[in-house]
């Protein structure tokens, strides 16, 4: 992989990337160096015709859409990233569209069951864990943290630190993604969680461990971690769907705009650039509106 060094450190440390998207990165330029060594090419003379071949060799061995997308723009980076350094003329990749796929609309927990996993009071014997893992699920159902942003926060604040909670003034401050800071804030259900929390963190952090949320070895909490916890907690809660991380965020702003209707709202809640990408929120709404109208309107099903 010597031949993509510089170009994967380009990626964490200037673009700063998030270390999934570098390994996603870093398996597609070496599915195009297998591609090269078959045909056989040189990486650095690779043409349009190369590329789109390899696409369609991708999409035979069962890749989606999505994972197609990947690939481009990692191989498309790459060129550039190449061009830059005047390694290459050209960028092979230009031009070149991934498959459009069909775009899901995010799973959200109803208000029930993000209320049920929220009061869940087992989960471990272990009360320091306990306290843990009802803080990490208040904080990020009602905050509408990425879990990213959740690991990332120190327990106190700090030139250096990347995130903290204020607790007098009950805010999250959060570095999201692209480097953008914003605060967000905590209501008196997190607050009270994140209290608990607090006095019980010092019995499992190790001394100089800045982290606010740590393992048992006293270590900061890595993503992984908490999908793992999450997904064990739902489990024990009697919930009947996979939760991960990334459901209670879109629980939490489903909930905040089918409570206010507010999208900008929502938009600056959670931190996206554009309100574009905000606006799928409203289909979720419609969808639970339609549910209520279904139940309960005289004339929205036949009689039998």
């Amino acid at each position: 992989m010597t031949e993509f060094e510089d170009y994967l450190r380009h990626l964490v440390v200037e673009r700063r990337l998030a270390s999934r998207t570098v390994a996603m990165y870093q398996d597609a330029l070496q599915s195009l160096l297998v591609f090269a060594q078959a045909h056989p090419v040189a990486l650095r003379d690779v043409q349009p015709h190369h590329i789109r071949r390899w696409i369609a060799h991708l999409r035979d061995r069962g890749l989606g859409p999505r994972s197609v997308a990947i690939a481009l723009s990692a191989w498309r980076g790459l060129y550039r990233w190449w061009g830059r350094m005047g390694q290459v003329a050209s960028n092979p990749v230009d031009g070149i569209k991934a498959p459009k796929a069909a775009k899901p609309l995010p799973k959200a927990l109803s208000v029930e069951q993000a209320g049920a996993l929220a009061a869940f009071e087992g989960g471990s014997a272990d009360e320091t864990l306990r306290l843990r893992d009802h803080c990490i699920v208040e904080l990020l159902y009602g905050c509408g943290l990425r879990v990213g942003e959740l690991v990332g926060l120190d327990a106190q604040a700090g030139r250096d630190a990347a995130g903290w909670v204020d607790v007098q003034d009950a805010t999250a401050h959060v570095l999201g993604k692209g480097s953008k800071r914003r605060s967000v804030p905590v209501g008196a259900p997190a607050l009270s969680a994140l209290l608990a929390w607090c006095q019980a963190r010092p019995l499992m952090a190790k001394a100089d461990e800045p982290a606010l949320f740590v393992s048992r070895r006293g270590t900061r909490l890595t993503p992984s971690q908490v999908r793992s916890r999450l997904r064990a907690l739902a489990l024990q809660a009697g919930l009947p769907t996979h939760v991960h991380p990334h459901m209670l965020r879109h629980s939490f702003a489903s909930h905040v705009l089918q409570s206010s209707g507010d999208l900008r709202a929502v938009q600056e809640l959670l931190g996206h650039a554009h309100i574009a990408t905000t606006q799928v929120y409203t289909k979720l709404d419609f969808q639970h509106l339609a549910k209520v109208y279904d139940a309960a309107h005289p004339r929205a099903k036949p009689k039998s």
